[in-house]
């Protein structure tokens, strides 16, 4: 039964990946096409970092996920502390309730009404659509990533911990600095690196809210696909591809760390 079991999980891997390493492949083909491999070159990648505008785009989208991805942690972990700790049920299983809705929601119906939202605030603003537009409309979907990754570290945590150091003389800042953060600590950077792919990764909500002078990487690689097929699209998305592995590869390395040290500790 378990061969069978790793027999199925290996094809389905394989047909859920087989799309993308086609289309790494392709991208060192000399030909320019993906009909037939001529050769292997390296000509699409050159052309990609001499694209001084694609390599501002790329830098743009960086920056807005690591700037929301920070954000959205930093809200996300004092968001979940506060709906733990709230006394009133009703309250506290409405704005659950609300946190969910982000998850749950299209990414269309979300990226159509932060466009009607920031149209109106342009219209009494004067501000049009671009770094800022983007940066909070992915803050927003961010959000509920970061407290659904803390929340579970919060419900295991003991409780005598936090009475233990308030006994012993500790004022709220410490007990929330060196008790609850550090036990926190491993969901917060789970929420951190999630938050961080899914900015990256996204394209619905921000075809919506980016202007004319502002772009990220989804869009781009969008308008450039509507133009043709070309080799760059697939050497830009191989390495978007090794950049999001690399993230994932460096999340796991970081909590497996802090597992082992947590289990020596006990």
């Amino acid at each position: 039964m378990k061969v069978q079991s790793k027999i199925v999980l290996a094809i389905t891997m394989l047909l859920l990946y087989f799309p993308i390493f086609f289309l790494m492949f392709y991208s060192f083909n000399s030909a320019g096409n993906m009909n037939r491999f001529e050769g292997f070159t390296l000509d699409h990648y050159k052309a990609v970092f001499q694209n001084k505008r694609l390599m501002v785009i790329i830098l743009n989208t960086i920056a807005v996920a690591l700037i929301a991805a920070s954000i959205s942690t930093l809200i996300g972990v004092f968001g979940a502390l506060g709906i733990h700790y709230m006394r009133n049920k009703k309250i506290k299983i409405g704005l659950l309730t609300l946190n969910n809705i982000l998850m749950v929601s299209s990414d269309v119906v979300i990226g159509s009404s932060f466009l009607i939202l920031f149209t109106i605030i342009g219209h009494f603003t004067g501000l049009g659509l671009g770094f800022w537009s983007v940066l909070i409309s992915h803050i927003a979907f961010c959000v509920p990533i970061v407290v659904l990754m803390v929340l579970p570290k919060l419900y295991d945590m003991n409780e005598s911990l936090i009475n233990a150091a308030t006994d012993l003389g500790a004022s709220t800042y410490q007990t929330l600095s060196r008790v609850v953060i550090p036990h926190l600590m491993p969901g917060a950077v789970a929420g951190f690196f999630m938050a961080l792919t899914y900015s990256l990764d996204d394209f619905t909500v921000s075809f919506f809210v980016t202007g004319n002078g502002f772009s990220v990487l989804s869009v781009e690689i969008y308008s450039m696909a509507r133009k043709g097929i070309s080799m760059e699209i697939n050497a830009l998305s191989t390495i978007l591809f090794v950049v999001v592995m690399a993230i994932i590869a460096v999340y796991y390395f970081i909590t497996n760390k802090s597992e082992n040290k947590r289990r020596g500790a006990i």
